[in-house]
């Protein structure tokens, strides 16, 4: 493997710290603050929103633009100074407004990293550098959790934020070892067999209905999905355990060590068939997890919930964007389909803690989870039925 290779394994070790700062901490570090759990998702949602809206038109501008690289600088400075705005002031728009700047600094990174990696290894090679990408990326979320867990435990949220900013100065460290010339932008575009030819417009997007049947799906998931994490460690801290980022960080810590496994396993499943059943696994986690979560909240139960949250998240991580790549294929507007299908699933994740929120201040946190869970299966009933649209990729 070559060194800019290398180098663009350590950009996504590194930014999955940054790229989230103290977002999963922000539930607990509220509560504690006296926020209810329907206030809380309430601010969490209108940065998700705020990253939704944005994401499409960004992954178009990915698509033109020879600075990628910058795209991962600014958005990653971005979430380092939000995060310090909510240690500083609890107010609601306050916090909101922090959400907001990074939810839209979310949703430059993960379109642009993408674009440098196909314009590294080009199609050919992208199903598999991205599963590499995807199991570094878990392994930096289960460190840099790990880590803020023991800080924050230790020391306070501060320490988890001075966490954040030096995984930020290492993001950017890492994405500048890459040298501008060994990303080709045609290919990152997914032009490289083209390349003088001009991409499609935005309508490229209705027009592939694999594409549309993805985000779909992806949409119904996240709904029932996004808030299972937050509400868990907000269940937990309510029943009594009084460590907060220790609950929050085991959480993360127990699903991105099984989203590192589960990354490779999808890469290799998508090389031996297609990505069609792999998309169905991690469909049906969701179901067994919020049945789970009903059954066996607590602190023991956070080990079998979040193994299953690790084996979705996992799977998807590497199959949502192989089937883009692969459908937008020749098109010069991979990024853009990346971005749109980031958007479209991002009204499912936008809407989760607030529904998740309100569900549990109603009915409790054991049916919300049972409802929650609800939606998987309808993900898995789209998904089966609509087979021959995207049984090919």
């Amino acid at each position: 493997m070559t060194g800019p290779l290398w180098a663009l394994l350590a950009l996504n070790f590194f930014m999955a710290d940054m790229q989230s700062g103290i977002g999963p901490f922000v539930g607990v570090f509220l509560q504690s603050h006296g926020w209810t759990s329907g206030l809380i998702g309430t601010a969490l949602t209108i940065g998700n929103v705020a990253g939704m809206l944005i994401t499409t038109p960004i992954g178009g501008f990915i698509d033109t633009t020879d600075h990628k690289r910058a795209w991962v600088i600014v958005p990653g400075v971005a979430v380092v100074v939000a995060s310090a705005v909510i240690l500083v002031s609890q107010a609601f728009w306050a916090v909101a407004l922090s959400q907001i700047a990074t939810s839209i600094a979310g949703a430059a990174i993960v379109p642009a990293v993408t674009g440098i990696t196909l314009g590294m290894v080009r199609q050919r090679g992208f199903n598999r550098q991205n599963g590499r990408n995807q199991a570094f990326n878990h392994a930096g979320n289960m460190l840099g959790a790990a880590a803020s867990g023991y800080l924050g435990w230790r020391y306070g949220y501060v320490a988890v934020f001075l966490l954040a900013a030096g995984f930020g100065v290492l993001t950017i460290a890492s994405v500048m070892m890459i040298p501008s010339d060994a990303i080709d932008h045609h290919a990152a575009r997914g032009k490289e067999d083209d390349p003088e030819s001009q991409p499609h417009g935005f309508t490229v997007l209705v027009k592939h209905k694999p594409l549309l049947v993805l985000a779909v799906s992806l949409a119904i998931f996240h709904l029932g999905n996004a808030a299972i994490v937050p509400l868990y460690g907000l269940a937990a801290v309510a029943g009594g355990l009084t460590n907060g980022p220790g609950v929050v960080a085991t959480t993360i810590v127990v699903a991105q060590g099984v989203m590192v496994i589960m990354s490779v396993v999808g890469m290799h499943a998508a090389e031996r068939r297609n990505f069609w059943p792999v998309l169905l696994a991690s469909f049906l986690a969701l179901p067994a997890r919020g049945v789970l979560a009903y059954f066996l909240s607590g602190w023991w139960g956070v080990f079998p919930v979040q193994i299953l949250d690790g084996i979705g998240a996992g799977l998807q991580s590497v199959a949502v964007p192989g089937i883009v790549a692969r459908t937008l294929n020749g098109t010069g507007r991979v990024n853009l389909g990346q971005g749109a299908v980031i958007t479209i699933q991002g009204i499912g994740a936008s809407l989760s803690p607030a529904l998740g929120g309100w569900i549990a201040q109603w009915i409790g946190y054991q049916l919300a989870f049972l409802c929650l869970a609800g939606f998987g299966l309808l993900s898995v009933a789209l998904w089966i039925s609509l087979r021959g649209v995207v049984k090919h990729y």
